[in-house]
């Protein structure tokens, strides 16, 4: 959650429009401009949220697999919605002219004519009838429609998959939550020299972006299960983005892991993720496969990912990931990893052949 107090504007109000002491010429690093070959895409984005731009290179059949779960799910779920309507439809009907007409019919209940105890079941079974429809229709059924319609007006899984189909490499967007991007619109100026309060809000919107680009989380997840309580995948994005590299106006290799947000002085601005060339970030991912690979055949691939949540943990918390925090880490990898009886530097060594992962200290 980001700190209360982290109120500095994304987009600064007219107020802060003018330039001042303490107003930069230039974002502070590590924002900087986004490229211009970008300019396509984000001109169809709405201004106001954090955006993660990456492309997941898994095979479309592993990808078609999991989209699976969520359409066999949802097509449950409206089944079970579809035949709860037409067997409980009959009995509303029957209440409603019974209620309303005075008909009596099998739902017409005289308290009068009925001892207490008989009374009391009746009302608790239309109760409990009652509270089930309810939390069908309000907190159910919404999941197929969302699913299949959308509701917000940015697309929907079934609309974006119809779009794009099933790719070998596909952009993936997401957008940063409202629950959280909105606590930095309000106050002032995300860049303003100075203010403490917009500092902070920085420090959240970085702290949060580098937890959700971190390698070994982008190395853990598909696309489509990167969302989570703090990012939504932005499906209308998603199939624009396609659509500009299916039309060669933009690259597919510029959505390699770019995080974009909008200032009104400084327009579209990018985040230096430090994540070097495409060669790196391939070795990287060759590192991790391998490591994960030698877990697995010892039979400790668990551990592989209680590794990647303690580091995902330790580079979000407050004051980012410094070198002493980088060791503090380690050695809590390390004794993890021996006290379920594994040499962590020995089988890094012996799985990966270096000393540690490409590009990192």
């Amino acid at each position: 959650m980001p700190p209360k107090s982290a109120k500095a504007r994304l987009t600064p109000s007219s107020s802060s429009k003018k330039s001042s002491p303490s107003s930069p010429t230039t974002p502070p690093h590590p924002f900087k401009p986004a490229p211009s070959s970008l300019d396509p895409f984000t001109r169809t984005l709405p201004t106001g949220h954090i955006y993660i731009a990456h492309v997941d290179p898994r095979p479309a059949a592993f990808k078609r697999n999991i989209f699976a779960v969520p359409v066999l799910l949802n097509v449950a779920v409206a089944a079970l919605f579809a035949w709860r309507v037409a067997y409980v439809a009959p009995w509303y009907a029957a209440l409603l002219s019974s209620t309303l007409l005075g008909a009596a019919n099998e739902t017409t209940v005289r308290a009068a004519d009925l001892p207490w105890p008989a009374l009391a079941r009746a009302v608790a079974r239309r109760a409990l009838t009652f509270l089930l429809d309810f939390v069908l229709a309000v907190f159910v059924w919404p999941w197929p429609y969302e699913f299949a319609v959308g509701t917000r007006g940015r697309g929907s899984p079934l609309a974006w998959r119809w779009a794009v189909g099933f790719r070998d490499r596909e952009v993936y967007v997401r957008r940063s939550r409202e629950r959280w991007d909105r606590g930095l619109v309000g106050g002032g100026d995300l860049f303003e020299e100075g203010n403490a309060e917009a500092k902070e809000a920085r420090e959240a919107v970085l702290g949060r972006v580098r937890a959700a680009t971190a390698p070994l989380l982008m190395q853990r997840k598909t696309g489509y299960l990167t969302m989570d309580g703090e990012w939504d995948l932005d499906w209308k994005a998603m199939v624009d983005a396609t659509r500009l590299v299916d039309k060669k106006e933009i690259a597919l290799e510029a959505f390699g892991t770019v995080a974009l947000l909008h200032h009104e002085r400084f327009g579209w601005l990018t985040i230096d993720l430090g994540m070097g060339g495409n060669a790196e970030q391939d070795e990287r991912r060759r590192q991790v496969f391998a490591f994960r690979d030698a877990l697995a055949a010892l039979g400790k691939e668990d551990l592989f990912f209680r590794w990647i949540e303690m580091i995902q943990f330790e580079t979000t918390q407050p004051g980012g990931f410094t070198a002493e925090k980088q060791v503090e880490a380690a050695k809590k990898v390390r004794d993890m990893f021996k006290s379920n009886g594994v040499d962590f530097d020995g089988l890094w060594k012996e799985a990966v052949g270096t000393e540690g992962l490409a590009g990192m200290p």
